[in-house]
């Protein structure tokens, strides 16, 4: 598998053909000066102007063409091109909108064309090629070193994803600059955000640590979602799709267009639900999205108001070894009930968010942006527990017929009620050689974590509360990033952080007593190089050190052990970029070493979080490789590889056997959990007429281990899934677009499991360590229709 990734990679960049060269330049008509970045398409075709406004794109045959120039605060721009299979030139002058219409966010985040960090983004159209229901997560799927899961097997719910091995909780996620990571966990639940994908409008992925951002540290990536788009026109949208396990998605959005020059408000009103593939698996989810904007020449105002509300059936337990041949979609939640499984084994969450956004032009080269923001969020575990024990949760013992009653049933919610808001700011200057921003942000979360009892097959008072314990985290940081232009082709770009987290935890479930109060005082460095060797080839390289504090189940989970020590991480990486107008490839390689890492050990708590604990010294290395290349004037192919080490050193692995006596097996040097060597994918594309296109996409994913301990028992088996794509836009008069999808997964039926966990003991009997593991199973072949019809 690993050849035939590489063999189509090598087509990536071996196909090229004679035809129509149409090339110039793009400058401002105010000023004269060239624009970098401005999009230019034809038909399909399209490319963007370099760093001295120049464009080239070839057609494939003669003919007439319309050729369209856009970039953000330009009116558009369009000219007839007639091929003849010679070189062309057109130059184009672009007239300014008057507005300040650059996205209200705070964009300093981005890594930009010229930042030595490895980064790729997803356009609006590339988003909403595979947007039929299934969450964020998997709409990444394709991206280099991506490895995507889901708890219900569908991409419905709970889903989760991994970037060089890299779980959720490494991976920055902001929304036009505010963060979104769980300041507490530092994961991100899109499943409290169902279908957000309607609402972006670009999606950018930087691996490695990226440049600062706000919000939790990135250790694996940086995920950056912005919203802010600017709409000229009223549009209106429905979009409905069904899919297998009578999943649902429906979609209503409209837009007000630009109302008396200045104002703008963008709505959407989704909702999702499904059965799952996994027994039980159920998903509800529900979600809105609001913005209304005030723009000028030099000022711009957004406020936007965005809540989902998800309940699903709970399926984060796996299904056990022993069971996975016969019973692929055994769900153990519920079970604890005699008889059926209790039917609202369910996890219940709503999240509230509020941003608030200011951008000001001071003057051709300089600009401000502040946003101020809360998230709210509430919502609990509701669990049917058999036979525990009274005093667990505060209960009185009853006695009945002379018999003390101290083991009971009952049904307890865990619950968490908390507020996180604050703000972020960035003081961006553009200069004709040097670029820089001073930004950073102050962040509080006030949280109550609490269980109560609502049933009990004794009587009990209503809702009896068995625990509270109440954290607080203050996160401040503030960072300056500037870009110096030696000569034209070559730039320097250094990046200084420093952030301090005050984390105040009361108390735990499990640990009432353990109250630890930490402060940390992060100081992350950068500095990268950026060259320009012609038009069309490129080089950077960067080193960065990045720092990240523990979570709270690192605290809870290691107590009585010893308390998690923070990471560190020194990133080094480089790269090449090649590209024209039909191909373009980017291949860069890394070395990610660090100290006190955080590993997942492979168990799970309660609640499904995964156990994690210290390593001193671990690293990461490897090499990535993507491209596309246009085939002519119907196919074309992009495809991706990531190959690595991920490695542990000097690791002591410790079992248990029935007496609990310790067993300890040193390794001095092992695989990194869920790390796999391996990932490959591509997506070959045909448009036979205007407006069809067929996808066929691949994903291969070499063996994961879900400990550090390299055992093949308790890994993950490598696996290969295809899926098909089709996409047709409907020629007709009525609508502004009638278009229909539909989307086939694994259309070879594969049986895998990209996520799981296990259990180590040691095995009296067999003298030997042995594990206890579970896995979530994907789906087998399963589709999905939509339909989309906008006004």
């Amino acid at each position: 598998m690993k050849q035939l990734m590489l063999l189509v990679l090598l087509g990536v960049a071996g196909t090229l053909h004679a035809q129509s060269l149409v090339t110039g330049t793009i400058t401002n008509n105010a000023n004269g000066k060239p624009l970098e970045g401005v999009t230019v398409a034809i038909n399909q075709t399209g490319t963007q102007t370099d760093n001295k406004g120049h464009y080239s794109i070839h057609l494939p045959k003669k003919g007439t063409y319309t050729l369209q120039a856009s970039y953000l605060g330009f009116k558009p721009h369009t000219i007839t091109i007639n091929a003849n299979n010679t070189t062309q030139f057109a130059d184009i002058s672009l007239e300014e909108t008057g507005l300040f219409v650059k996205p209200v966010e705070i964009s300093s985040l981005r890594a930009g064309k010229n930042s030595p960090f490895v980064n790729t983004t997803l356009s609006k159209e590339d988003i909403k090629k595979e947007n039929l229901g299934q969450d964020l997560p998997m709409l990444l799927n394709q991206q280099p070193g991506v490895v995507t899961n889901s708890d219900a097997g569908t991409g419905i719910g709970y889903t989760g994803m991994r970037v060089r091995g890299s779980d959720i909780t490494r991976i920055n996620v902001t929304v036009n600059g505010i963060p979104i990571n769980d300041a507490e966990s530092q994961g991100t639940f899109f499943v409290n955000m169902p279908d957000f994908a309607s609402s972006v409008s670009s999606i950018e992925l930087q691996r490695g640590v990226g440049t600062s951002t706000n919000g939790a540290g990135a250790f694996g990536a940086t995920l950056n979602l912005s919203t802010n788009e600017f709409n000229e026109n009223a549009y209106g949208e429905i979009s409905n799709s069904y899919g297998s396990f009578n999943s649902w998605k429906h979609t209503v959005k409209a837009g007000s267009g630009l109302i008396n020059d200045h104002f703008t408000i963008d709505a959407r009103l989704s909702k999702i639900s499904s059965d799952g593939y996994i027994d039980r698996a159920t998903s509800d989810l529900r979600s809105f999205y609001t913005s209304a904007a005030y723009i000028s020449k030099k000022t711009a105002v957004r406020l936007n108001i965005f809540s989902g509300k998800e309940k699903t059936y709970q399926a984060w337990n796996g299904v056990p070894a022993a069971l996975l041949a016969t019973d692929r979609t055994y769900n153990s939640a519920g079970t604890d009930k005699p008889g059926t499984p209790y039917d609202n084994e369910t996890d219940n969450y709503q999240q509230d968010h509020y941003q608030l956004f200011l951008n000001q032009e001071i003057n051709a080269g300089l600009n401000f942006n502040v946003a101020l923001h809360m998230t709210r969020g509430r919502g609990y575990y509701e669990n049917y527990k058999g036979n525990r024990s009274v005093a667990d949760y505060g209960l009185p013992v009853k006695v009945i017929d002379g018999d003390s009653i101290k083991k009971t049933d009952l049904v307890n919610q865990e619950w968490l009620d908390n507020y996180f808001y604050g703000s972020v700011f960035s003081l961006n200057r553009t200069g004709e050689k040097f670029n820089w921003n001073l930004g950073g942000g102050w962040n509080r979360y006030e949280g109550d974590h609490f269980g109560k009892v609502i049933w009990a097959n004794t009587a009990i008072d209503k809702d009896v509360e068995y625990y509270r314990y109440p954290a607080e985290k203050n996160d401040f940081n503030i960072y300056w990033k500037g870009e110096y232009k030696i000569t034209t082709a070559l730039r320097l770009f250094a990046d200084l952080q420093y952030r301090n987290i005050a984390y105040n935890m009361d108390g735990f479930k499990d640990a009432p007593t353990y109250m630890p109060h930490v402060n940390y005082n992060f100081f992350n460095p950068k500095a990268g190089i950026y060259y320009y060797l012609n038009p069309v080839n490129r080089v950077f390289a960067s080193i960065a050190i990045a720092h990240k504090e523990p979570n709270r189940v690192d605290f809870e989970s290691n107590y009585g052990v010893t308390q998690p020590k923070p990471e560190i991480l020194r990133d080094l990486e480089a790269g090449y970029v090649w590209n024209n107008s039909i191909a373009n490839v980017q291949a860069n390689v890394y070395y990610m070493n660090y100290k006190n890492q955080l590993v997942q050990t492979g168990e799970l708590t309660d609640v499904g979080a995964y156990v994690r604990t210290n390593i001193p010294k671990s690293y990461r290395m490897g090499v990535e490789v993507s491209g596309n290349v246009k085939l002519g004037n119907i196919f074309s192919i992009a495809a991706n590889a990531a190959l690595s080490q991920n490695k542990v050193l000097d690791y002591n692995a410790i079992s248990y056997d029935s007496d609990d006596v310790a067993h300890t097996v040193i390794y001095k040097k092992a695989n990194i959990s869920y790390s796999p060597a391996f990932v490959g994918g591509y997506t070959l594309s045909a448009r036979p007429f205007r407006g069809f296109t067929a996808d066929l996409l691949g994903k291969y994913v070499s063996r994961q281990y879900m400990d550090n301990t390299s055992t093949k028992e308790a890994s993950l088996n490598p696996y290969f899934v295809s899926n098909l794509r089709f996409s047709y836009v409907v020629p007709q008069p009525l609508f502004r677009e009638l278009s229909v999808q539909l989307l086939l997964n694994n259309i070879f039926d594969t049986k895998y499991e990209p996520n799981g966990s296990t259990y180590s003991y040691y095995d009296l009997t067999a003298n030997r360590v042995a594990y206890d593991t579970y896995y979530y199973p994907m789906a087998g072949f399963n589709g999905f229709v939509g339909i989309n019809i906008g006004f």
